[in-house]
């Protein structure tokens, strides 16, 4: 090919990108999206931890659905009332006050008080041992397996392995819901942080069984059931519960509680007087 040849198909191949250089200009421009421009300032008022807490994908598309769809601004379990608050300004709508909730283990079952059926040494993960007949080798079948497949998936470093069960630390817990999600047992649960009136136990088996396998579990007596002056305890399928609405945090029933599975701290007023 000679040099005109060569500069013809250079020039050639501009005009044919410059033209598709204008087409995409003008499409970019015809069909692009518009975007809120207060998404990013939302976007910006978040933590940033895109743990899925808030029941999106991440803080991005929490940001998104916030301006774009109503979505509540409440629902951000890490930054709590404080972020609530600062989106509440940014969209000019009043935030709620939100009571703090934790991730509560409900299972007090560790190596000393409860019993194994076998020794197990597979995968060190609940739910691949949770497959194995007996939904695994603790007695319980309802307690946990101790395994750690919660902490895994905690991105807060919230949870860690004590005596054979998981254990939350509550300071550093954001209620995100991960561990939640992952249990194969499903034993942990959402509570309010300032009750600690709170079962340890997630055993609907009959008193007998219970008392055969664990040394803390819910035997279902309705001693607790029958002693709360609030009526807030009640037992159902052999298991007792809180209604947290309606405790009062009197502790009558963590007294009363014949294995302690119910489990409670000290009212402060109550501390201040041994004390003294």
């Amino acid at each position: 090919m000679d040099v005109t040849g060569i500069i013809y198909a250079m020039l050639s191949l501009g005009a044919i990108g410059m033209i598709f250089g204008v087409l995409l200009g003008y499409a970019s421009k015809k069909f692009e999206v518009k975007v809120d421009e207060r998404v990013p300032v939302v976007r910006e008022a978040l933590p940033g931890a895109n743990c899925g807490g808030c029941g999106f994908a991440g803080c991005d598309a929490y940001a998104k659905a916030v301006v774009e769809e109503g979505a509540d601004i409440n629902s951000c379990t890490v930054g709590g009332s404080s972020v609530a608050k600062a989106i509440g300004e940014i969209l000019g709508v009043e935030s709620k006050e939100t009571e703090k909730k934790i991730a509560f283990v409900r299972c007090g079952g560790d190596c000393e008080k409860s019993k194994d059926k076998y020794i197990y040494e597979g995968i060190v993960d609940c739910i691949e041992a949770s497959k194995l007949p007996g939904q695994g080798p603790k007695g319980c079948e309802s307690g946990c397996l101790g395994l750690g497949t919660c902490i895994g998936v905690c991105k807060f470093d919230a949870i860690s392995i004590v005596d054979g069960i998981a254990v939350i630390n509550e300071s550093k817990c954001t209620n995100c819901g991960a561990c939640m999600n992952i249990c194969p047992k499903g034993l942990i649960v959402s509570v309010p942080a300032k009750n600690k009136i709170r079962v340890r136990c997630n055993s609907k088996d009959l008193g007998k069984k219970v008392r055969e396998n664990c040394g803390i579990g819910c035997i279902g007596c309705k001693i607790c059931e029958k002693n709360c002056p609030s009526e807030a305890v009640f037992v159902n399928s052999n298991l007792a519960s809180i209604d947290y609405e309606k405790c009062t945090q009197c502790r009558i029933c963590y007294e009363k509680c014949p294995t302690k599975a119910i489990t409670g701290e000290p009212n402060k007023k109550e501390v201040e007087i041994k004390v003294s």
